[in-house]
């Protein structure tokens, strides 16, 4: 096995592990903080975070550019460049996170018409505003090296670390909600553990990369020979703001055009889909860095197959969490949280089929960004103006379903047909035709399975799944059936599943005979 090949898989098996511990923990705290603390308070939280998500564009997808300069040096293990391209991203965050901490002290100002009206009273908004800014700012200020961990395909680390103390986190502010219910004291644990995180991190850093020499001064210098980094940052940051507004701002829109209250609904179900979003991100963040290496190796044949490798992979996965979705989202908000809790069928489909976009277009852009290919920023602008638009004719009217209408109306056609075209054409070098030859399968296996699963669902899950313990019952009984059937199906109907499981020889002889 490659070395690129064994860190892909460790990034994996990592993130793996940590996704079923979180993915416990997740929902059984939000139950837990719902109950203790107030559907009030979790709205409120909810908004503050994507309040300050919104303030994190001001990064510029900086970081983004930079990864793709470290690739090389990396490869050649040139520890000069590695210490000029850190340098200068270590200046830059900087800046960003003086940035980003006054206008996070200008936004605050607006609180009182915000938030003025809740029980909870404005001292705790601020108080927990201003926590959760701390935190973010301390993450560009001092945790910026974990780009080169990344970029070093050891992201591993990032997660062994980063999510062990996110856990021990959970655990303590479940504990505390609990016994005290104290809505000032659960904010103070997140940031005494966001301390203890920069501190054990940076230690970490300090024994893996001894030669690590950063220096501040030269970082602002060498950003004169590193012209390509301002204007791939220039290209990235109308992405970014694009992909904040369609991808990261439920929360804020909610607040806005409904109230907060069903902010906290409505996170009950988002809590669900970024956990299982994070399940596909683990793949991506496992081998985003193993496609930029293959891609500076150059060799096109390889480069497309694991193309199509990738892109079955991708798709088992967006199975697994589509049809999941659509068979037991609905019964699980009713018997987990409470039926009070539960939203529409359309306002579940619809966020569904606009998870089923965001998902399927992942292996297209993990190429892109291999190949640097930033320069279609009239797309990011289209499909922002598309967004705000349809958003503010919809919403007042229609609330949450306007909102995931004007999110999947811009960017449906642009994810599906224009980026194909973009990588192929200026990346691959190679006709779109190829894209389309190879991802029609994909496609109408994944339609006639989505088909199968609403029938499975109303004939089976939904009148019968009335308890958790029906709902488990139900589950091992249809999906996984259900999805053995997808594999199989993908396996003998497509390339990419047979470049794949051939990985594994044994299995590969097996599944023909």
């Amino acid at each position: 096995m490659s070395e690129r090949v064994h860190r892909s898989v460790m990034n994996i098996k990592v993130g793996m592990l940590f996704y079923v511990l979180s993915l416990f923990l997740a929902f059984f705290s939000r139950k837990i903080f719902l109950d203790c603390l107030g559907a009030e308070f979790i709205g409120l939280t909810g908004m503050l975070m994507n309040i300050m998500s919104f303030l994190s564009v001001a990064e510029l997808g900086i970081g983004t550019s930079i990864v793709y300069f470290l690739y090389k040096p990396l490869q050649e293990d040139n520890h000069e460049k590695i210490n000029e391209v850190m340098s200068m991203l270590a200046y830059l965050y900087r800046c960003i996170g003086g940035i980003i901490g006054i206008c996070g002290i200008l936004v605050s100002l607006f609180f009182p018409w915000w938030f003025g009206h809740l029980t909870t009273g404005l001292p705790l908004v601020y108080f927990a505003f201003f926590s959760f800014l701390t935190t973010t700012v301390s993450a560009y200020v001092f945790n910026y090296k974990q780009l080169l961990v990344s970029a070093n395909q050891k992201q591993y680390l990032v997660n062994a670390y980063f999510q062990t103390i996110a856990i021990v986190q959970s655990i303590t502010q479940i504990l505390l909600a609990w016994y005290y219910r104290n809505l000032w004291l659960w904010i103070i644990v997140g940031l005494v553990f966001t301390i203890i995180g920069i501190i054990v991190f940076n230690i970490r850093i300090r024994q893996l990369y001894p030669w690590l020499d950063i220096n501040l001064k030269k970082g602002r210098e060498n950003l004169k020979h590193y012209p390509e980094v301002l204007k791939k940052t220039r290209q990235i940051f109308v992405q970014k703001i694009k992909d904040f507004i369609l991808y990261r701002s439920d929360e804020i829109l909610v607040g806005m055009f409904v109230s907060v209250v069903q902010v906290a609904f409505y996170g009950n179900y988002t809590i669900i889909t970024s956990k299982l979003n994070f399940l596909v991100n683990i793949l991506s963040d496992g081998i985003n860095a193993g496609v930029g290496n293959l891609v500076a190796e150059g060799n096109e044949k390889n480069i497309m197959k694991v193309f199509w490798e990738l892109t079955a992979v991708r798709f088992l996965i967006v199975g697994i969490v589509v049809f999941g979705l659509l068979l037991f989202i609905q019964p699980f908000v009713s018997c987990w949280f409470g039926h009070q809790y539960r939203l529409s069928d359309l306002i579940m489909y619809l966020l569904t089929f606009n998870i089923f976009i965001y998902l399927s277009r992942g292996v297209v852009e993990n190429y892109i960004a291999a190949h640097g290919l930033y320069s279609d920023v009239w797309v990011a602008w289209t499909e922002l103006g598309l967004n705000i638009a349809i958003t503010l004719c919809l919403a007042p009217l229609y609330g949450i379903v306007g909102i995931l209408l004007g999110k999947i109306i811009s960017v449906f056609f642009i994810a599906i047909f224009w980026k194909p075209y973009f990588l192929f054409s200026k990346g691959l070098h190679q006709s779109v035709s190829v894209y389309w030859r190879g991802m029609l399968p994909y496609y109408l296996i994944f339609a006639v399975f989505t088909g199968m699963t609403l029938v499975v669902r109303y004939l089976l899950v939904e009148p019968e799944a009335t308890t958790l313990l029906r709902l488990t019952g139900y589950g091992l009984m249809t999906y996984v059936p259900l999805i053995l059937l997808y594999f199989l199906t993908l396996f003998f109907l497509t390339k990419g599943m047979k470049f794949f499981v051939a990985r594994k020889p044994a299995l590969y002889n097996k599944l023909k005979r």
